[in-house]
């Protein structure tokens, strides 16, 4: 007889066994649970957290900037120290290959590393000096001194289908300790044990940066009731969520419904619609196809960036590449897919997808050899149908998509304008094509106002991380189509700017004096002023 083990939450650097039952990791390919028990805090525990998140605030926010950024890469280091048991303890709870699990873990890696970089470079904090003209006409000038502050305490949930650059050292979490916020993170329940290790790498961090112990906590519970206990607690004071629609949601209401409302950084559903215009089939069809369904079954199709809308120009060029579609999918075969629940979602989207009047099955791929591996499908219906049927625009999440045929320019320009806010929006065309370029001319425009990245010729699937990129987009894609959750100004969101006025230095924070002790890139009188040493 097998025994287990009961682990517990991460209350800042103490190890809390909790009082509200266990969950256990469990093999989505065998739907076996395996491994050892992770006990869920009660409401009380909870509390202890977001009260030990509070209490060291003060010091966190105070960091300098190399504190902070040795901090981060020592979470880098520490998560890559016990990297080969990461990938095998999430690999088994969510059935993801190794390849896609190894290339996570140094994304995370490097993540952490490059807001490490963004800490300490500083000029995330925006610093501005208008020094005092006290001899202007009509009215002098007081002195003026702007800087971002950090929010406070931040929630962050761990997303299902990323279990490490979305989970706990993800990127939410990572621009909350770059910004000066300590963390309260809520483990998804799908893969506890991964939870655990990767919070344990950061929670030994805390302790050999000398941190207050409430910097960081993590914190394992029934999800509903922790994440509306989360929402509500005063002490928290931004969120960042990847998840369900509805989810998201829901905690939204919750923020806006407290005596201070917070906000709440939601990435939720994104359906990604690929244009496909005439130019882009005549002489590149085969390679297309391909890539298409490449990047559908990918992860088992669960990635918030998979193409889920296919849109292909009516007539014969269009069915001949909707065909070659058809081929490619009759080759590949389902994946597992993250929870046995999650694959039943996928199942039921696809039946209420095909319910609808006017929609028909054109490609089946096959059923993978595991459990919770159902095959990729493909869909077709029409545009006028698709803007006639609002329900057609529901995210199905998993290797499903659906083909929309336009029959004119206008036709597909009007199917833009009722579409819902995206993460990302992708155009297919032969750049020498003059007549597709002056239509695209007119339809970027369109696009760019329903999705936040905006791709040409390649596929949504995949997004690199660092300065230039957003991962939001209008809503329902996020809850706030100004953030983005991954690269740099993901840290935006955990700041707000405060301006000292005719301050005693003794007074000012240390970005703001003059000596620019912390050897900042600030804006001075409307000059971008480089530090002495640079």
């Amino acid at each position: 007889m097998t025994t287990t083990t009961i682990q517990g939450s991460l209350i800042g650097t103490r190890s809390v066994t909790g009082g509200a039952g266990t969950v256990r990791g469990v093999d989505p390919r065998t739907n076996q649970a395996f491994g050892d028990e992770f006990s869920l805090l009660d409401s009380d525990q909870v509390d202890e957290a977001t009260r030990l998140a509070d209490e060291a605030f003060a010091t966190y926010r105070s960091t300098d900037p190399e504190t902070r950024a040795v901090f981060l890469e020592s979470i880098a280091e520490n998560l890559e120290s016990v990297g080969t048991q990461v990938v095998e303890t999430a690999q088994r709870e969510t059935g993801l290959p190794e390849g896609r699990l190894s290339g996570e873990l140094v994304r995370t890696a490097n993540q952490l590393r490059l807001f490490a970089t963004v800490a300490r470079a500083g000029d995330y904090l925006g610093a501005r000096i208008e020094p005092a003209l006290p001899d202007r006409k009509p009215l002098p000038r007081p002195d003026l001194r702007q800087v971002k502050i950090p929010l406070g305490p931040v929630a962050v949930f761990g997303a299902s289908n990323f279990p490490l650059a979305f989970s706990v050292a993800g990127g939410d979490t990572a621009s909350a300790l770059a910004a000066g916020c300590p963390v309260v993170f809520k483990a998804h329940n799908a893969h506890p044990a991964t939870s655990r290790i990767v919070g344990q790498a950061i929670a030994d961090a805390v302790i050999s940066a000398g941190l207050p112990v409430g910097t960081f906590s993590l914190v394992y519970g029934a999800g509903k009731s922790v994440g509306q206990q989360l929402a509500a607690d005063p002490r928290i004071k931004a969120i960042g969520f990847t998840g369900s629609r509805s989810g998201g949601v829901s905690l939204m209401e919750t923020a806006a419904a407290r005596t201070v409302p917070i906000p709440v950084y939601a990435e939720m559903s994104s359906i990604n619609p690929v244009y496909v215009l005439p130019s882009a089939i005549r002489d590149n069809a085969g390679a297309l196809a391909e890539g298409f369904v490449g990047s559908l079954n990918g992860s088992a199709g669960q990635l918030c960036t998979a193409p889920g809308l296919l849109w292909v120009p009516e007539g014969a060029e269009g069915d001949a590449f909707v065909d070659l579609v058809v081929e490619e999918l009759s080759r590949v075969s389902g994946l597992p897919m993250l929870t046995e629940g999650i694959c039943r979602s996928r199942v039921e989207g696809e039946k209420r997808i095909a319910d609808v009047e006017g929609v028909e099955l054109i490609a089946r791929g096959h059923e993978g050899d595991t459990e919770n591996a159902p095959a990729p499908t493909v869909y077709r219906t029409t545009a006028e149908n698709f803007r006639a049927r609002p329900e057609l625009s529901d995210e199905v999440f998993g290797a499903f998509c659906l083909v929309i045929t336009y029959s004119s320019e206008a036709d597909l320009l009007q199917a833009v304008d009722s579409t819902e806010g995206q993460l990302t929006s992708t155009l297919h065309l032969d750049p020498e094509d003059a007549q597709d370029i002056r239509f695209a001319q007119d339809l970027v425009p369109a696009v760019q106002l329903t999705a936040g990245r905006v791709l040409f010729n390649a596929w949504p699937t995949g997004v690199d991380v660092g300065d230039a990129m957003v991962h939001g987009g209008p809503f329902p894609a996020t809850s706030d189509g100004r953030s983005t959750s991954v690269g740099t100004l993901a840290i935006d969101r955990f700041l707000r700017p405060v301006v000292f006025q005719s301050t005693p230095e003794a007074l000012l924070p240390q970005s703001l004096l003059d000596s620019n002790p912390w050897n900042l890139v600030r804006r001075v009188d409307g000059e971008f002023v480089l530090p002495e040493n640079q």
